[in-house]
């Protein structure tokens, strides 16, 4: 579901009751961690994201500079709870890290793409890995990532 919503607040606000707490809890964990490490919580593509605001990075994204750069994005989609963390598809070492504790957090098989987690079920969230992998990357660190990707020449940084 792509939203129209201005603010995150009635992002959540227009959700249905099961996917609203889904959110809401995910949402406070992102708040909570990635704020404390730099990011800022906005609206765009349709979803909640969290980027690095201009104050720290002013040039923006590169694809589109009028935009901050982007970090993670959350959203309830038609089929399912889906984050898209982008410090996963830069970082073999968080995806790896990632890829062997989940099942430490949840039965559920993992379903994921380059940076999107998808969840069918919201009771198969994870929550505990997602403030633990909340914690592994700050704006900062972010910021060099995404410069050394694009030194690089790497799609998708």
């Amino acid at each position: 579901m792509q939203s129209t919503a201005l603010t995150p607040d009635a992002y959540v606000a227009e959700l249905e009751p099961d996917r609203k707490e889904a959110i809401e809890k995910l949402r406070s964990i992102f708040n909570t961690k990635l704020t404390a490490l730099g990011f800022e919580e906005t609206m765009g593509s349709g979803m909640i994201n969290y980027v690095v605001p201009y104050s720290l990075y002013p040039p923006g994204y590169h694809c589109k500079p009028k935009q901050p750069l982007p970090f993670l994005g959350l959203a309830a989609q038609k089929h399912f709870i889906a984050v898209y963390h982008l410090g996963i598809y830069s970082d073999e070492a968080i995806l790896k890290w990632f890829e062997e504790n989940y099942p430490k957090h949840t039965s559920a098989k993992l379903d994921m793409g380059k940076s999107c987690i998808r969840f069918k079920k919201e009771k198969d969230i994870p929550y505990a890995l997602f403030e633990e992998l909340a914690e592994k990357i700050s704006a900062e660190k972010w910021i060099a990532t995404y410069e050394l990707g694009r030194q690089q020449g790497k799609r998708g940084v």
